[in-house]
């Protein structure tokens, strides 16, 4: 497998803290974080999980009508949390900021980036999140320039 790209098979729900710090360790040096997958594939779980590694000390939840949510870590660093599922049109994230939060150095976990193709960064991890029959969950990553 090519250095950037990262993929694990059949991860059971119970694995996800795991994955977490595997994503981490792999993609640290991403601010923008792209999560791909249908409902219920696990993209908030995952990026709940993410924020606990990361120490964020506020409840995480999904944005899904505030589009966007920052949470602190222990450390004082911001971290962003994008839902644009609800969104029509790319100006309605150009309306929120999305360009100025993309480039605040800080992590930026993006939930349906297919929304706003035209404003994502070349350089940005892209994660894609598929359940198994079992409830399992596929997990493949990799890193855009």
């Amino acid at each position: 497998m090519p250095e950037n790209e990262w993929a694990r098979k059949t991860v059971p729900e119970a694995d996800l803290s795991q994955v977490a710090q595997e994503l981490i360790n792999w993609g640290n040096s991403y601010d923008i974080w792209l999560f791909q997958g249908d409902l219920g594939a696990g993209k908030t779980t995952l990026i709940k999980e993410l924020g606990r590694q990361w120490k964020v000390e506020d409840q995480m939840s999904s944005p899904t009508f505030s589009i966007v949510n920052e949470y602190r870590t222990s450390d004082g660093q911001s971290i962003y949390h994008f839902d644009f599922y609800r969104l029509n049109h790319e100006s309605e994230a150009v309306d929120i900021g999305v360009e100025e939060y993309f480039d605040s150095e800080s992590y930026c976990l993006v939930e349906w980036p297919e929304k706003i193709p035209n404003l994502l960064p070349d350089r940005h991890l892209q994660i894609f999140l598929e359940v198994q029959p079992d409830q399992s969950r596929t997990i493949y990553a990799s890193q855009h320039e």
